[in-house]
C-alpha cells in the first residue's frame, strides 16, 4: 500500500536575501522528499515565504516602497536559488496569498467563537526582531532572552490565545511520542521549557503600530501575530495549492524540518494551536543546528554571511548539497569554510566516485569497444576465490541498499554518505588488485577482464541510485555516461536492489568529468562571503604540496634538530606508489626548474608538475618509466594543476629520478 509523506521547511522571512542556512534546511528536506519518491511514496513537499510582520514593514519603508511590492521583489530570489539547488518542492506558499489569508481568518474566528481568544490590557517587554512580548522575569539587563537585542516596554490592549491551558496535554504528548521532537536533545529542551508555567500567547498587534498583517476577522483594528499567520501555512497550503484540496490526504505532516532557533514556536505554539483547533499534531518536528563560518557566528554585521549562489558558481550544486549533509551529523552545529568544502569536493567526489567513473569508462572504451562487456551468469560465484575482493565490493554495496531506510529515518545523512563513498573506494581497490590494464594484454584473461569491468560499471549504476536524493544531477550524469536512460521519478527503490540489471552490449557515452577538481584559491581571491579569507603562499619544491589556503601561523622558536619521525607500516600502506610512463614533457614558463609532464598510468593519464628542470631536459624524459605518488591531493604550481608527485633522490637539489630497470606496465603498484 502506498504511503503518504508530507514534508515542510519553515517558510522563510523575506526581510533579507536567502543565505546558507535557508539552503541547508531546504536541501535536507529535498533529500528526504526525493528519497521517499524513490521508495514509491505519495510525496508532498512544501516550502515558501513568510511575508508579514514588523520587520518586513520596516525593510519596505527603508527601501521606500510598499510592503507588497517589497515582498514581490524578494520572491524571485528564493525561487531562483531553489532552482539552482535542484529543489523539487511540489508547492510554494506565500502568506500574502489571498486564500491563505482567508484560511487564517477562518481559524482565528473559530478559536474566538470557542472562547479560546480573549482581549486584555497588557504591559510587557517587546522585542521587535522576534516580534514578541516577554515578561519581566524573562528579560535580563534590558535584552531579549532569545536574540539578545534591546527590548522596549509597551502597554497596549491585545488579544490572547489561551495557550496555557494546553500545557499538561502537550507534555503528555511529547512523553508518549518519543519521535515527535527530534533529535533527543531538542526533545529534552522543550520538556525543560514546559517545566515553567506556560503563559497565554499574545496573537494580535494594533494597526496603529503594525499595519502589515492579516486583519483579525472579529476586530478590524488589529492584525494577527506573525507566527499565528505563518504557522498556519502548513495546513492552509494543502487546501489551495495542490490540484484539489488535500488536507485529508497528507495531514498530519510527516516532518516539519526547522532550525533550532524556531523550535519553541513549532513545538509549543503550533502544537497548542492545533490542539485548540482539534487537529492532529505532526508526526515529527526535527530541529537541526546552525552553521558558523570559520568558527564565527554567521551574521551580516560580521560580513561573513555565505551566499549560496556564489558557492554554486564556484563548486557546483551537487558539491554544495553533498558538503552540507556530509560535513556534520544532521542536528548538530557545523562550521562552513571554503577549505573544508574544497577538501570534500576533491577527496570525496573528484578523487572518489568521479575518478571511479572516469577510469572505468576509459577502460571499457579502450578494451571493450565502448560497450558494457558480457559476463556469464554465475561466473563470479564459481570463481569465488579468485574474485574475493570483487564479490566483497558487490555484497557490501547490496547490503548498503538494505539499510538505506534506517539511515534516512534516523536523519543520519553524513553516515549514509560516508558509507556510499566507502563503497566507491571498495570498487577502486578491487580494480587495483585485479589490474585490468594487465589483463587486457593477455587474450586468455579476457573473461576475467570482462568480469572486473562489468562489476565496476554495475556498481556505479547502483551507486547512482543511492546518491540521487543528495546529488541528483551527478546520479543522472553517471547513468547517462553508462549508456542508460533512467527515469529517477519512478519508484526505483520500492523493491530491493538486484544485481545484473546493467545489460551487456550497452554502448557507453563517456562524457566530461563528473566532479572537476577544485583549484585552490590564489591569495587575495574573492571569497564566497564578504569576510576576508586568510591564506598564505605555498613554496614550490621539486614535488608539490597542497595549496589550500591556511591561516598564517606565528613564527616558531628555533628548536634543536630532531630525529626523523617514525611511521607504522599501516601509515606507509596509505601511500599509493605506482609506475608511470612519461608521454610528454615541457617547461613551465617563467620557471627554471618546473616541468609539466603528461604520464600514462595504464587506466588513465595524468598531468604532474615536477621540479626537475635543472637536472633534466624535457626530451630526455619521454618514454621513461618513473614512480609517482598516485593518491596525493592535487595541487597547483605556477597556475598549473599537478595530479601526483614524482619520486626523486637528492638532498637540496634533485640528483636522480627514481626509475624502473625492467619493462613494466604503467600503473603497476610499487610495494
Amino acid at each position: 500500500m502506498q504511503q503518504t509523506f508530507y514534508i515542510t521547511t519553515p517558510i522563510y522571512y523575506v526581510n533579507d536575501v536567502p543565505h546558507i542556512g535557508h539552503a541547508y534546511t531546504t536541501v535536507a528536506a529535498d533529500v528526504l522528499a526525493r528519497y521517499h519518491r524513490l521508495r514509491g511514496d505519495d510525496v508532498f513537499f512544501l516550502t515558501g515565504l513568510d511575508e508579514h510582520g514588523q520587520k518586513v514593514q520596516q525593510a519596505a519603508a527603508k527601501a521606500g516602497i510598499d510592503p507588497q511590492t517589497y515582498c514581490d521583489g524578494m520572491v524571485p530570489r528564493f525561487r531562483s536559488l531553489w532552482n539552482r539547488l535542484d529543489i523539487s518542492n511540489d508547492a510554494f506558499v506565500r502568506t500574502t496569498d489571498l486564500k491563505h489569508k482567508e484560511f487564517v481568518q477562518k481559524q482565528l474566528q473559530a478559536l474566538y467563537d470557542n472562547g479560546l481568544i480573549y482581549q486584555k490590557d497588557y504591559t510587557g517587554w517587546y522585542c521587535t526582531f522576534d516580534e514578541r512580548f516577554w515578561t519581566e522575569k524573562d528579560v535580563a539587563a534590558g535584552l531579549c532572552p532569545d536574540c539578545k537585542r534591546p527590548v522596549e516596554q509597551l502597554s497596549e490592549s491585545n488579544y490572547f490565545f489561551r495557550m496555557g491551558q494546553y500545557q499538561d496535554r502537550l507534555i503528555k504528548h511529547i512523553q508518549d511520542n518519543p519521535h515527535f521532537i527530534r533529535p533527543l536533545s531538542r526533545n529534552n529542551e522543550v520538556l525543560g521549557f514546559l517545566q515553567k508555567p506556560l503563559e497565554d500567547l499574545s496573537i494580535s498587534r494594533p494597526k496603529s503600530r503594525l499595519s502589515w498583517g492579516i486583519e483579525l476577522p472579529f476586530d478590524p483594528g488589529y492584525v494577527t501575530y506573525v507566527w499565528f499567520d505563518a504557522l498556519v501555512n502548513y495546513i492552509s497550503a494543502l487546501e489551495y495549492l495542490p490540484p484539489k484540496p488535500s488536507f485529508d490526504r497528507y495531514w498530519p505532516a510527516s516532518i516539519h524540518l526547522v532550525g533550532k532557533d524556531i523550535l519553541t514556536t513549532h513545538a509549543v505554539y503550533w502544537s497548542t494551536m492545533l490542539m485548540a483547533l482539534g487537529i492532529a499534531l505532526p508526526t515529527t518536528i526535527f530541529a537541526h543546528g546552525w552553521w558558523t563560518v570559520n568558527g564565527e557566528k554567521m551574521s551580516k554585521s560580521r560580513g561573513n554571511a555565505i551566499d549560496p549562489n556564489k558557492v554554486v558558481d564556484e563548486f557546483g550544486t551537487d558539491a554544495l548539497r553533498y558538503f552540507l549533509l556530509r560535513e556534520v551529523p544532521f542536528g548538530q552545529d557545523g562550521d562552513f569554510s571554503v577549505q573544508a568544502l574544497s577538501r570534500r569536493t576533491n577527496s570525496d567526489l573528484a578523487n572518489g566516485i568521479g575518478n571511479l567513473l572516469s577510469r572505468t569508462l576509459t577502460m571499457i572504451d579502450r578494451n571493450c569497444d565502448g560497450t558494457i562487456p558480457d559476463v556469464p551468469q554465475g561466473y563470479l560465484e564459481r570463481e569465488s576465490e579468485k574474485y574475493r575482493l570483487l564479490l566483497h565490493a558487490k555484497e557490501q554495496l547490496l547490503t548498503l541498499g538494505r539499510h538505506l531506510d534506517g539511515f534516512v529515518e534516523g536523519f543520519e545523512f553524513n553516515d549514509l554518505l560516508l558509507h556510499i563513498t566507502s563503497r566507491a573506494t571498495d570498487v577502486d581497490i578491487f580494480i587495483d588488485e585485479h589490474e585490468p590494464w594487465r589483463l587486457a594484454k593477455d587474450p586468455d584473461k579476457r573473461l576475467e577482464l570482462n568480469a572486473v569491468l562489468y562489476t565496476a560499471a554495475e556498481c556505479l549504476r547502483i551507486l547512482s541510485l543511492y546518491i540521487y536524493p543528495v546529488m541528483p544531477s551527478a546520479a543522472k550524469n553517471i547513468t547517462e555516461q553508462l549508456g542508460l536512460d533512467v527515469d529517477f521519478s519512478s519508484p526505483l527503490l520500492s523493491q530491493e536492489i538486484t544485481w545484473g540489471e546493467l545489460q551487456s552490449g550497452t554502448k557507453i557515452r563517456k562524457g566530461s568529468a563528473l566532479f572537476p577538481r577544485v583549484e585552490s584559491k590564489p591569495q587575495g581571491a574573492k571569497p564566497v562571503s564578504d569576510a576576508p579569507t586568510p591564506s598564505q603562499p605555498t613554496t614550490a619544491a621539486s614535488t608539490p604540496t597542497t595549496t589550500t589556503p591556511q591561516i598564517p601561523a606565528a613564527p616558531a622558536a628555533a628548536q634543536p634538530a630532531a630525529a626523523p619521525a617514525q611511521i607504522t607500516i599501516d601509515e606507509f600502506m596509505k601511500i599509493q606508489l605506482k609506475t608511470a610512463t612519461v608521454l610528454s614533457a615541457e617547461r613551465v614558463p617563467k620557471s627554471e626548474k618546473l616541468l609539466k609532464l603528461q604520464v600514462d598510468l595504464g587506466s588513465e593519464q595524468r598531468q604532474i608538475v615536477a621540479g626537475i628542470g635543472k637536472k633534466y631536459e624535457p626530451e630526455q624524459l619521454i618514454g621513461k618509466k618513473i614512480v609517482i605518488v598516485a593518491n596525493l591531493k592535487p595541487a597547483k604550481l605556477m597556475g598549473i594543476e599537478s595530479q601526483g608527485m614524482v619520486l626523486a633522490a637528492g638532498d637540496k637539489d634533485v640528483g636522480w629520478l627514481v626509475t624502473v630497470l625492467e619493462e613494466i606496465d604503467p600503473g603497476t603498484k610499487v610495494k
